[in-house]
């Protein structure tokens, strides 16, 4: 299990950061590499995507309130020499938007922090979503004169994405946080481990798009008849308890 290597790295200065890959106690979880650079991309992304919605939007507020506070303790935890890698890391950035982005947040302090991302396989600078071949499914192409529509897949499908990622630049990563500064931030947010938490924030980034383009904050086409939903209510079919 994982919290024995946890009480293992306070005790061993040498193993104070927990190893990328390695098992986590839980099957198919592995400890991911940069678990805070990962968490506020994701929880940015949503943040930004949740301004679509209208603000009187309930969904929008209760996962806004929640995004936020998350968002929130996982910045207050800063590992080591973060500040100097940024100024290191940030002139390469600007050079290459197109293989970085980058989202600029503030400490509660009020302190200026960069979160960089490497976008491998980004198509271009100003595209939100991550690039996935996997929605690239092969049709036969129709004869005779093609759409512009037709044209563009067939140009996607001839893209060489090994040869375009390995010509992305590549930067150092960001700093390490250390075991202490995992169990700190799973112990705040109180999901379990912090890869649990990731996949959390990113399951609830995707079902934003999809609650987006349902517009679910906009009345039922159908209005549900009188007393539909009575039949759920609590207390409708076991008697209230009487006070002793």
């Amino acid at each position: 299990m994982r919290a024995a290597f946890r009480l293992l790295a306070s005790v061993q200065k040498s193993s104070q950061f927990l190893e990328a890959g390695a098992p986590t106690g839980l099957t198919g979880l592995f400890t991911h590499a940069s678990p805070r650079t990962a968490l506020l991309y994701t929880y940015h992304s949503t943040l930004e995507k949740l301004k679509q919605f209208p603000e009187h939007s309930v969904y929008r507020q209760s996962l806004e309130a929640l995004t936020k506070h998350r968002m929130e303790i996982v910045e207050s935890v800063r590992p080591a020499g973060l500040s100097e890698w940024q100024k290191r890391v940030e002139p390469l950035v600007d050079q290459h938007p197109d293989a970085f982005r980058k989202v600029e947040l503030r400490t509660p302090s009020g302190e200026r922090e960069i979160n960089i991302i490497w976008r491998p396989g980004a198509r271009n600078a100003s595209e939100e979503e991550e690039w996935d071949d996997r929605n690239l499914e092969y049709k036969a192409p129709p004869e005779g004169i093609k759409t512009r529509k037709e044209r563009e897949y067939q140009k996607e499908l001839a893209r060489d994405f090994i040869g375009e990622r390995a010509a992305l630049p590549q930067i150092e990563s960001e700093p390490s946080l250390t075991a202490e500064q995992v169990n700190e931030i799973e112990a705040k947010i109180g999901a379990g481990l912090i890869e649990e938490v990731i996949q959390v924030a990113e399951g609830e980034s995707a079902l934003v798009d999809t609650m987006l383009q349902n517009k679910v904050w906009e009345d039922l086409e159908e209005k549900p008849q009188e007393g539909q939903w009575r039949y759920h209510e609590r207390d409708t079919h076991t008697g209230k308890t009487q006070a002793p």
